[in-house]
């Protein structure tokens, strides 16, 4: 099975358990059929989907993720904050994922090597980024650190979370309310490419912010729509 078929099978799992339970996700192994059981929604169902997926990030989107004419409501304010994000911050990846947004810096573009300190460069980025969440309220932040496999595990974990809060604490200057915002550090092990070269390391080294529907808001829109389709 793909990592995408993965992820959606997980997904729908936890979407349908309580109809069909664990005898509807006989594509996953034992340990991932359990982290569903055990799973509710919102945070809970996107920590499942990021472990599994190898994305924390990403699963974080995708557990918020409501569907029907709620989600496509969602989704139609993130392509429109997606395209502005596009045109602001030229030296960033962002990506429509479900009814969020992946925001990816490269380290480089941040802060210096080994460092936590956010460079002018990456204060100007992020106060892009902070005038683009001025301007939708209405969603909630995942900043999520990563390195390269250089140096020691625990080194490398502390290096993540620390420059993911820099990061969010660069937003918070900026005026972002603090409740919008929460900060992980995976280390290197999420990396998207081999460790094995330069190039490879150096696309592990990155900063990615997972927006996506606070809970307030998904709450709302569900009262307005509901479940109906499109």
């Amino acid at each position: 099975m793909t990592t995408l078929s993965r992820k959606l099978t997980v997904f729908a799992c936890v979407g349908t358990l309580g109809m069909s339970g664990v005898s509807g996700c006989a594509s996953l192994n034992r340990t991932e059929q359990g982290a569903v059981v055990g799973a509710g929604t919102g945070a809970a169902v996107g920590a499942v989907i990021g472990k599994q997926t190898g994305s924390t990030a990403r699963g974080a989107i995708l557990g918020a993720v409501l569907g029907g004419a709620a989600g496509a409501v969602i989704g139609r304010r993130m392509d429109n904050q997606a395209q502005e994000l596009e045109r602001s911050l030229p030296n960033a990846e962002v990506q429509r994922v479900g009814e969020g947004i992946a925001v990816t810096f490269a380290s480089g573009i941040l802060f210096p090597f080994n460092s936590t300190q956010v460079m002018p460069a990456g204060q100007a980025n992020l106060a892009q980024l902070a005038q683009s969440l001025q301007r939708y309220p209405e969603t909630t932040v995942l900043i999520v650190g990563h390195t390269d496999n250089v140096g020691g595990d625990a080194y490398n974990m502390g290096l993540s979370q620390n420059r993911a809060q820099s990061a969010a604490n660069y937003l918070y200057a900026q005026g972002i309310a603090r409740n919008r915002i929460r900060t992980e550090g995976r280390g290197e092990s999420e990396p998207i490419a081999s460790n094995e070269s330069e190039s490879g390391r150096a696309q592990n080294r990155r900063v990615e912010v997972a927006i996506f529907a606070s809970e307030q808001y998904r709450q709302q829109i569900l009262g307005e729509y509901g479940n109906r389709s499109q």
